[in-house]
């Protein structure tokens, strides 16, 4: 599904990222782990051609993310609240996904009634744009905008954050359905270390835009992420 290659990122001459390479398989969910500046959200901003690398390349299905945008038409993502039209209310956002997706009022239907356990009776009717949302309730719309489509793969800037307990382990049973039912290919990057070893099934440690370990899920992993950053 992604493969990269000597991907490098630097800003004023500091080196942000260096990943000489990594594979990602169809149907993988894929976790990356790390503490505040480890290269994270610049590694998901290269993978969707948010910015340009200065060396290397990404590929998803073949096709070069920076010379093709037929991945779009596949991949789901949410990194943070720029990717929301704040002026408009869910509902309008939503309804102006659909269009954009080509999807049917009934599938727009469909689309609620899914969210409805996720959305809590928070976001949809309460006649307010999503700029005067509270933050938790943002992410819940960047999130459910992202998934709307039951794309193929999925990718997630720190999901968790800002979600309430419930909302939290209601977004773990969502993407672990996606992962199970379709097949879905996962990328989510989260502080979290607990909720990303019970979606993922592998587990990336990124350190001064390095990845430093790769580790499959097992019943060791958290402890084994816990003592990794309690040093």
């Amino acid at each position: 599904m992604i493969e990269v290659k000597n991907l490098s990122k630097s800003y004023g001459g500091t080196t942000v990222l260096n990943i000489p390479e990594i594979s990602i398989k169809p149907g993988e969910s894929f976790g990356l782990v790390g503490n505040n500046g480890a290269g994270k959200t610049t590694f998901f901003r290269l993978l969707l051609d948010l910015i340009r690398a200065n060396s290397g390349n990404v590929c998803i299905k073949d096709e070069d993310v920076s010379k093709s945008g037929k991945w779009k038409y596949f991949t789901g993502s949410y990194l943070d609240f720029r990717f929301l039209i704040d002026f408009l209310t869910p509902e309008e956002y939503f309804d102006f996904l659909r269009n954009i997706h080509g999807l049917s009022k009934g599938d727009l239907e469909h689309f609620y009634e899914d969210f409805k356990l996720f959305f809590n009776d928070e976001i949809l009717g309460k006649k307010k744009y999503i700029r005067d949302l509270s933050k938790g309730n943002q992410q819940k719309v960047g999130i459910a905008a992202a998934l709307m489509t039951h794309p193929e793969l999925v990718i997630l800037d720190e999901p968790y954050n800002g979600l309430d307990p419930s909302t939290q382990i209601r977004l773990k049973n969502l993407l672990n359905d996606m992962k199970e039912q379709n097949g879905t290919t996962l990328l989510i990057s989260s502080h979290d270390l607990k909720h990303v070893t019970e979606v993922c099934d592998r587990i990336a440690i990124l350190e001064k835009g390095k990845i430093i370990h790769d580790l499959k899920t097992s019943m060791d992993t958290l402890k084994e992420l816990e003592s990794y950053f309690a040093v």
